[in-house]
């Protein structure tokens, strides 16, 4: 189901333009269609206060949580069902932050994510993008979105924008919160730009070296590091939001001097912050994680150098916490999985 739909069903009822932007506001937020201080009688149509009940029926049946596994980071990692029977993810994020799914599987295979190695199923409607965030809202505050779960948000892009473009406004969630991520797809920066909305923007670097950035990212499109940069130093000075460049940091491949020297090259002086992130370990993947010390002086060094550097805690770790691993232990036991606390946690 897509946000068109939902505005064409209350249409259809007789909804005015406001009547439909009270109902999509109220849903994203996760509150009672009946919320408020004036009664519906007083200024909804009847047919379609006849009609909510099935239609918050319908849209609470697009996001069902399946499994929640709570982390000791203030992190919590959710299974959501869909309605077809296709599980996503959403991570809850410590700091009232959401990170959310935008397809079933993903195409661009990237070789250390979880995610990748199932392929694309197929995309998530707009409505379903944001019925994750109407499901996280009744768990707790939601004040930022980041499009970095399941899938490349490139790939599913009229969905995407069309759920950023309501949370944006009846969402209540700030322009700068939402943060849509990518590989590096042209059409991102032929279509951001011309958006009401306009999201920040994260960008998947993992490598300055095009060949091995192409073997970590086999199927994303082929734009040199520093075409990237580029166009994303454009976008940046567009929106007045710095580009957050992603670097999944893989012990022995992309952690070494050459690669500091690369990302020194292309990112000084730039309106742009690194986040380095340490690898989330998969079982059965060939990649591991450096340890804390190393990450760290690695952030240390390339702030030193001009680039502003933020290594990340992976949220999660303790879960199960990189995209797809959830989803996939779920999946290869088809057991319905209850909400789960570490000992240490459940024993405070």
């Amino acid at each position: 189901m897509r946000i068109h739909d939902i505005r064409q069903r209350l249409t259809a009822l007789g909804a005015g333009p406001k009547h439909t932007a009270r109902v999509l506001r109220l849903w994203s937020q996760a509150q009672p269609q009946d919320s408020g201080k004036r009664r519906l009688e007083d200024f909804m149509p009847q047919r379609v206060r006849e009609g909510l009940p099935a239609l918050s029926a319908d849209l609470q049946a697009l996001a069902k949580l399946r499994a929640e596994h709570i982390g000791e980071d203030g992190s919590s990692r959710l299974l959501v069902e869909l309605i077809d029977g296709q599980t996503v993810e959403s991570v809850l994020l410590p700091r009232d932050g959401l990170c959310v799914s935008t397809q079933v599987g993903c195409a661009v295979g990237c070789v250390f994510c979880m995610t990748g190695q199932s392929g694309l199923l197929r995309q998530l409607g707009s409505a379903e993008i944001v019925a994750q965030v109407a499901l996280a809202r009744t768990r707790r505050v939601v004040k930022k979105v980041v499009f970095m779960g399941m899938g490349e948000p490139a790939h599913n892009l009229d969905n995407v924008l069309e759920a950023i473009d309501l949370l944006g406004t009846g969402g209540n969630i700030g322009h700068k919160e939402l943060v849509f991520s990518t590989v590096g797809d042209p059409r991102v920066f032929e279509q951001l730009p011309r958006q009401t909305v306009k999201p920040a923007l994260a960008l998947s670097l993992h490598s300055t070296k095009p060949a091995l950035r192409a073997e970590l990212l086999p199927r994303a499109p082929r734009i040199d590091p520093e075409a990237l940069v580029e166009e994303g130093e454009r976008y940046a000075r567009l929106t007045h939001y710095p580009i957050q460049y992603q670097w999944t940091l893989l012990d022995g491949i992309n952690d070494n001097d050459e690669e500091l020297d690369g990302i020194v090259r292309l990112l000084k002086g730039k309106y742009a912050v690194m986040n380095m992130i340490p690898y989330n370990q998969i079982d059965g993947l060939p990649y591991q994680r450096p340890s804390w010390e190393k990450a760290a002086a690695i952030a240390r060094t390339l702030h030193r150098r001009g680039v502003l550097t933020k290594l990340r805690h992976s949220a999660g770790q303790d879960v199960d916490g990189g995209c797809g691993q959830l989803r996939a232990r779920v999946s290869a036991t088809e057991q319905p999985v209850a909400i789960v606390r570490r000992a240490a946690q459940a024993a405070r």
